[in-house]
Formats: structure tokens, C-alpha cells, sequence
């Protein structure tokens, strides 16, 4: 079984998102020592944002020096993605969304004939096989209830693109409200935490 862990947060150890998605592969690896867990932070290593140089290259133009290698390690992120049972993604809130670090990486995985396919009956989702786990942090709140439920879109963008290419497992852990003030930070994070440890294993 392998497990890729995902980072996307710019915060380093003062981040929510990191310390909540540590604590899910903890769990997973507590429960199943023998998982391989391989570790991508996108903020010390991030990819390029697509260019019309990356879509050239892909229908067949030559690519050099910077580019070459940016593609080169675009295809190692998608054989990572695509060779892992379980995707554990740590993914906080900037200005309503995903970062853009995080942005550019899942560019590199929602690939037509590598993750989703067009058929007859439109757009199917090959990458099915996978359980997907995401820490996610937030400064206020967005729940269906709140008035700034509008503004969601790091949950519903994420449901949105994993469904996408296919896959069904997908869980959240989230920590709400960071930013209200240090008690309701502190409340967050202890509750996201619990449900990492409590997290069903299998």
C-alpha cells in the first residue's frame, strides 16, 4: 500500500492544514506499519504555472531547458498520483480558494487518458481506485448556514475536480474559524486533530 502526503500551505510549522494532515498519515501509519509514504510539499518545491509552452509541448513541440524539467517533474507528481492507494492533501484557505501552489499541482494530475477520459456519454473519471483525504483550514466560517457560504470554493472545488476524474472515497477534516481569534484557532485545531486519531483506518 503507498500513501502520498500533500502539502500546499505557506505557513511551515505554523500552519493548521499541515499539522492536521501529519496527523492523518500518523494515524493511517499507525494502523498499517507497513505503508510507504511518499512526501510532496508544494511550497518548497512548486511547479510552474501552466504557459501555452507547457500546451505546445504536449501536442508534440520540442521542450528545453527550464520547460523540460518542469515537465519532467510534472510526469514523476502524476505516476505518484496515480500509483498511491491513498492521497492524504493538506489544503487551507487563501482568498476564498485553493493556493496556487495547489492549483498548479492538480494541473498536473487531471490529465485526459490518464485521469479522466471523454466516452460517448461525456467526461469518466479513471482514477477511482483511490481513498482521498483532505485537511482543510479556514479563517471564518462557510458552512451552508453561514452568510459566507458563497465564498466557499476550496471544498466545493476539490469535491468538484476529484470527482471529476473519478474517485469516490473522499473525506474531509476541517478546521473552521482560525482567524476569529486564538481560543476558537485553538478549538479548530484540537477538533481536527481528534478526528485525524479517531479516523477510520481502512
Amino acid at each position: 500500500m503507498k500513501l502520498l502526503h500533500i502539502d500546499s500551505s505557506v505557513l511551515g510549522p505554523h500552519s493548521v492544514s499541515r499539522q492536521v494532515s501529519a496527523a492523518i498519515v500518523a494515524r493511517l501509519k499507525k494502523a498499517a506499519p507497513s505503508l510507504e509514504v511518499v512526501y510532496r510539499d508544494l511550497t518548497a518545491a512548486p511547479f510552474a504555472h501552466l504557459t501555452g509552452s507547457h500546451l505546445a509541448a504536449a501536442q508534440g513541440a520540442t521542450a528545453e531547458g527550464h520547460l523540460q524539467q518542469d515537465l519532467l517533474a510534472g510526469q514523476a507528481a502524476l505516476e505518484e498520483f496515480l500509483s498511491a492507494d491513498i492521497v492524504v492533501l493538506g489544503a487551507p484557505m487563501y482568498n476564498f480558494t485553493i493556493p496556487s501552489q495547489l492549483k498548479a499541482w492538480i494541473d498536473r494530475i487531471v490529465v485526459a487518458g490518464k485521469t479522466f477520459t471523454y466516452g460517448a456519454n461525456g467526461p469518466q473519471g479513471l482514477a477511482g481506485n483511490k481513498r482521498v483525504i483532505v485537511a482543510i483550514s479556514r479563517g471564518g466560517f462557510y458552512g451552508a448556514d453561514t452568510p459566507m457560504a458563497a465564498l466557499e470554493h476550496l471544498e466545493t472545488y476539490l469535491r468538484s475536480m476529484f470527482g471529476f476524474i473519478g474517485v469516490t472515497r473522499l473525506e474531509f477534516i476541517s478546521a473552521d474559524g482560525i482567524q476569529v481569534g486564538p481560543e476558537h484557532r485553538e478549538k479548530a485545531l484540537a477538533g481536527a486533530l481528534e478526528a485525524a486519531t479517531n479516523l477510520h483506518a481502512a
